[in-house]
């Protein structure tokens, strides 16, 4: 049974890199336009700036499959470095410090960057 799922990977990859980042899009318009709904209006020049613009330019590109590697290894290094810089210091723990998203984007953007786009994306692998 689980042979005949293998064909199925390309769409499923795709899946996985349209929801991630569709979700990862939506971090980046809550710092940058305050949508969904939050208490964090960041100045747009500043770290947590820049986080919005990666999030929503890099979540762009991975959403259509656009130079996905490239768009994935940034967010990914942007995801360490927002859990080291911002949740870390808290507790190195990630289900004390609210990290656990950024890790799992940082991941998921890292298989990303070695895997390609999967099927129905702008550039193919």
């Amino acid at each position: 049974m689980f042979d005949r799922l293998s064909a199925y990977a390309p769409q499923a990859l795709a899946v996985l890199r349209i929801v991630t980042a569709l979700l990862f899009i939506l971090h980046g318009t809550q710092k940058i336009i305050g949508f969904p709904a939050s208490d964090m209006a960041p100045p747009l020049f500043s770290l947590f700036g820049l986080a919005g613009i990666i999030e929503i330019v890099a979540g762009i590109m991975v959403l259509l499959g656009f130079f996905t590697r490239p768009a994935a290894f940034i967010a990914a290094g942007e995801m360490a470095v927002a859990y080291w810089m911002a949740h870390a210091p808290a507790n190195l723990f990630p289900a004390m410090n609210g990290g656990d998203a950024a890790i799992l984007f940082c991941f998921v953007f890292l298989y990303l960057v070695f895997s390609g786009p999967g099927s129905w994306s702008i550039n193919k692998q």
